[in-house]
Order: structure tokens, then C-alpha cells, then sequence
């Protein structure tokens, strides 16, 4: 479920070859700073960001979990793995 307050990378108007280099920037920034949730917003369009953007999710050691929103099929919503200082 999307909260309002969870951050999320709105990548309408980009091309397949720009959003890897976007999405990955947004996970390590997120991750910098503790978020959890994070929302990738791709359209629906032809489906070609949102499976690039699946891709390179399934790839990131740091994401821990990913689906399509039940609401809104172009966003993806995920779930980053986040270090406690008790992890190690």
C-alpha cells in the first residue's frame, strides 16, 4: 500500500537507458536515509520501463522485496533491506 508519505522516483518522460542509473541512485539514497517503503513510478503504457525497472530490482542486493501497486499497475512498489545497528 502507498502511504503519502513514502518517497517515491517518477519516471515518466525517461528513456529504457536513463532509468537504470536513476533507479539505482534512488535506492542508495533511500537507503542513506533509512526509508523502507520506497514507490517507482513507471506507467503503463507499453510496459518497457516497468520491466527495466523489474530487471534491475531483481538485481539489487538491497532491495529486499518488489510488487506492482494492486491500484495503480505503473508504480512498483518496494521494500529495501535496511541495516539495524544490530545487523551485521
Amino acid at each position: 500500500m502507498i502511504l503519502k508519505r513514502d518517497p517515491f522516483l517518477d519516471l515518466h518522460g525517461e528513456t529504457r537507458d536513463t532509468i537504470e542509473y536513476l533507479v539505482k541512485d534512488f535506492i542508495q539514497d533511500n537507503l542513506k536515509l533509512k526509508n523502507k517503503h520506497i514507490v517507482i513510478i513507471h506507467g503503463k503504457g507499453q510496459g518497457v520501463l516497468k520491466k527495466k525497472v523489474h530487471e534491475i530490482l531483481k538485481k539489487d542486493i538491497n532491495v529486499e522485496t518488489f510488487h506492482l501497486n494492486g491500484m495503480n499497475l505503473g508504480a512498483t512498489e518496494v521494500i529495501l533491506k535496511i541495516m539495524s545497528k544490530f545487523d551485521k
